[in-house]
């Protein structure tokens, strides 16, 4: 992945742009070195901020910064580290990064950082993927969840785990090695016993991946219904942004726009579709099947009405329409946002019939009772996303899990059938190397090319 682990690196740390202060990080051997050259300084202190003047090669004053320096193995890297933070100019940013790069030292590629502290034993690969989790948390379960995992709370869980099957799987092999005196050393309801809680703990954990998936991406919201009721106009008033094309023409929007919006500490994927009607038009129909699509996907429907040409039968009607389009529509949330009421001057009487749904009224074009709209969205999912830290929020996760679910599951049906002790081993190795994957202990190349390709530079 990396062109050799030797080489000293540095980037930017802080995202890109003008601001007032920003931070480039070094690693490698030839930190200290190059402290010296661009500072003229020749002591530094470990762990503690030195005020310098950082020069450029051909002598000119760049800045002046202040720099830490960590000595190795006590740094984020296990390498000799240098932060040096400096004013957010970009000419400044740019001029230090080419003076570094004069002195051999190499840009460093995305995630290069924590690649590093990996290798050198400062984290196993799921807190480096929590480092990850951390930096792009949008609200405080995910947060909390990439804290405990950077942390080391479920890798060393993990690790429980698989001292317990390593240790059955001793045992077992033990066995093998002392057949002929007909000798046990785990009962086999012991280790039935261990297996199947095993398995309702990896069940578990494969369960949590639907709501942890959500709160990472963002609790889907699809907002439906017919053509120029304002959909895109109640997407434009929660985002504060014209996301989406607003027209007095019916189809405006032919296809799906989406975009996330945090609100109360909730993460929502806010979701505009094409108006519902029938149409002979072979776009508009393939932009309402993709609404279905939407449809199927949310946690969370908001059902747009015209409440000034609201016909209480019709959407009945329409509701049956959506029932046989949306495989468990009864077990999604739905508020009925009723639409304009800048228009009428009393509530339609039918509507207070509609006893079996949430309803709000706003005005999108006036941007009225968006507030009580959002409070009503967090209040439908208040009790559902109560997760615990050790939640799966990762794919690689998910699969690993279940990967481990099967091999236990594979092995107390072997146990059942009083296979071989060898054949019982293997199936508990799997589960072994299955948890190695998750923590690092087993990784390949391409592994760690996927994960830390989608990291930062910097970081």
């Amino acid at each position: 992945m990396y062109l050799t682990n030797t080489n000293t690196i540095c980037a930017i740390a802080t995202p890109p742009g003008i601001g007032a202060i920003s931070m480039i990080r070094i690693s490698g051997n030839e930190t200290l070195e190059t402290l010296k050259k661009i500072t003229k300084r020749e002591e530094f202190s470990i762990r503690k901020a030195h005020y310098c003047e950082i020069f450029s090669n051909s002598g000119e004053l760049l800045d002046d910064a202040v720099v830490i320096y960590y000595k190795s193995p006590h740094s984020y890297t296990g390498e000799d580290v240098a932060e040096i933070f400096i004013h957010g100019s970009s000419y400044i940013q740019k001029t230090l990064l080419e003076t570094l790069m004069d002195l051999d030292l190499r840009l460093a590629e995305p995630g290069e950082f924590t690649y590093r502290a990996f290798i050198n034993g400062k984290m196993d690969l799921l807190q480096a993927e929590a480092v990850n989790d951390l930096v792009f948390s949008t609200n405080s379960k995910h947060h909390n969840i990439a804290l405990n995992q950077l942390r080391g709370g479920f890798s060393k869980k993990l690790s429980q785990y698989r001292d317990e099957l390593i240790r059955l799987t001793a045992l077992l092999e033990l066995e093998i090695d002392f057949s002929e005196e007909d000798v046990e050393f785990v009962s086999r309801d012991e280790l039935k016993n261990i297996i199947i809680n095993l398995i309702d703990e990896a069940q578990r954990l494969i369960d949590s991946y639907r709501n942890g998936n959500v709160v990472k991406r963002g609790i889907p919201v699809t907002i439906i219904g017919k053509p120029n009721v304002g959909k895109s106009t109640l997407l434009n008033a929660i985002l504060n942004d014209d996301k989406a094309i607003v027209s007095e023409i019916p189809g405006t929007t032919r296809d799906a726009i989406e975009d996330q919006f945090t609100y109360l500490g909730h993460t929502f994927r806010f979701i505009d579709t094409a108006g519902l009607q029938k149409t002979v038009d072979k776009i508009e129909n393939i932009g309402i099947e993709r609404s279905y699509d939407k449809m199927r996907e949310a946690y969370i429907i908001l059902y747009i009405i015209d409440i000034s040409k609201f016909d209480y039968f019709q959407f009945l009607g329409e509701i049956d329409e959506l029932k046989t389009q949306i495989q468990n529509f009864d077990n999604k949330k739905m508020i009925i946002v009723f639409n304009k009421i800048d228009l009428i001057e009393r509530i339609p009487p039918h509507i207070f019939d509609l006893k079996d749904y949430e309803k709000v009224f706003i005005s999108a074009k006036r941007k009225e009772n968006i507030e009580v709209l959002l409070d009503k969205i967090v209040n439908s999912i208040k009790d559902d996303f109560d997760l615990e830290t050790d939640t799966l929020i990762n794919i690689r996760h998910y699969k690993a899990f279940n990967d481990i679910k099967d091999s236990l599951s594979l092995a107390l049906k072997d146990i059942e059938k009083n296979m071989p002790n060898d054949i019982i081993a293997l199936d508990l190795r799997q589960s072994i190397d299955s948890i190695g994957r998750i923590t690092g202990e087993i990784v390949t190349d391409d592994i760690l090319d996927h994960i830390f390709s989608n990291f930062c530079i910097g970081k």
